[in-house]
């Protein structure tokens, strides 16, 4: 995971062009291919049962953002995020040939508070996404919108301090207290909060926030899970630590804490960098390889021609519209079409028990993609 994480900080390090400096205002996230409005709330949950891993005198807040199918797309869109969390991603990321704030200029497709779809028939699957080390929850928005628009409830967690900038309610920013030196045991105990994360936002979107807006929609007997880098080597953490959880993908994530004896028998989906993750590559290839055995239940790995590790979240469609270059050969909109198409057919087949051609052989709409079939 070390060789991940000084990749996308080295991705991010690329210059944009005056003209597209010029023109950042256009910034936008790529509309939802579904028939529903999206809406969009935010939370501040207090884990007073936990002390926080990285700040141990703090208990565990989080901040999280819950997206779902809304009523109507009158009102405000969310803001996709602070200038001040702007400021911290392109720094972390040594960009500066664009201004600091340009980030929180990108428009949004989700309305803030809007009234959700009603009526018993729409108790809808809940969908937990969890972003890369260093990124804020805000850069799974295009995945989280898409999914919301086809009838997901998605809800996507800040980690505290595990991100260069958290903004909370009062005004408070935190910063990535975790950043520093990278061991093995580091990203174990990554995964190991993260997973205590995950239960712990469901614990409350099941129960003290049941009747809030869009929580009400939840179907607390649907729930999957997904994330992208180190977001979805956690997912594994997570199913391993909550049986709630019926399913998972580790999208471009090395998988850095071994699945042990007997395995996972629950389905899960590896969805990756050709240029990373095909059999035999170094690096992170080797840990799919070593765990693949343990997967037991349905299974699937894929891995992705011309994408990098930035692709499959927002940060490839909006450095694409900045004339960022990440070294990837597919366009930022066409990374995130190809991760909404099979990250969506995953949680179809799984939460709602849809058949998926898609997940089954080559498909002439994504020639990129191949479904890889390792010996064991």
């Amino acid at each position: 995971m070390r060789r991940l994480t000084l990749l996308t900080a080295l991705t991010l390090a690329v210059t944009a062009s005056p003209a597209a400096a010029a023109t950042s205002t256009s910034l936008h996230l790529p509309a939802p291919t579904g028939r529903h409005p999206v809406g969009a709330t935010s939370f501040h949950l207090t884990d007073t049962s936990r002390p926080d891993p990285w700040v141990p005198a703090r208990q565990r807040e989080l901040m999280v953002s819950l997206f779902y199918p809304a009523a109507s797309a009158r009102g405000p869109v969310k803001q996709y995020m602070t200038p001040t969390e702007s400021a911290a991603v392109l720094e972390e990321g040594g960009i500066t040939t664009v201004p600091p704030d340009v980030l929180s200029t990108a428009r949004t497709n989700a309305v803030v508070d809007a009234r959700p779809i009603a009526g018993k028939r729409h108790s809808l699957p809940l969908v937990v996404l969890s972003p890369g080390f260093k990124r804020p929850r805000a850069t799974l928005s295009t995945l989280a919108e898409d999914l919301a628009s086809h009838g997901y409830a998605v809800v996507v967690i800040d980690h505290t301090y595990e991100n260069v900038a958290t903004t909370f309610p009062d005004g408070r920013v935190t910063t990535c207290e975790a950043c520093g030196s990278y061991d093995p045991e580091f990203w174990q105990k990554l995964e190991r909060g993260r997973a205590a994360d995950v239960s712990f936002v469901l614990d409350q979107l099941t129960g003290p926030l049941r009747h809030r807006r869009g929580a009400n929609l939840v179907d607390a007997s649907r729930i999957a899970m997904g994330g992208h880098s180190v977001g979805g080597s956690s997912s594994l953490a997570a199913l391993r630590a909550d049986h709630r959880l019926l399913a998972g993908i580790d999208v471009d994530g090395s998988i850095n804490t071994p699945i042990p004896d007997p395995g996972l028998s629950r389905p899960f989906m590896l969805l990756g960098r050709q240029s990373a993750y095909a059999p035999g590559t170094p690096g992170g290839a080797k840990s799919w390889e070593d765990n693949w055995p343990l997967l037991t239940g349905w299974k699937r790995w894929l891995v992705v021609a011309g994408m990098a590790h930035p692709s499959f979240t927002d940060i490839g469609v909006l450095g694409a519209q900045l004339g960022l270059d990440f070294g990837a050969d597919v366009g930022g909109e066409r990374g995130a079409a190809i991760t909404r198409a099979y990250v969506r057919a995953f949680f179809d087949l799984h939460l709602r028990g849809e058949p998926q051609p898609l997940l089954e052989g080559a498909s002439a709409s994504y020639p990129e993609v191949v479904i890889v079939e390792p010996s064991s």
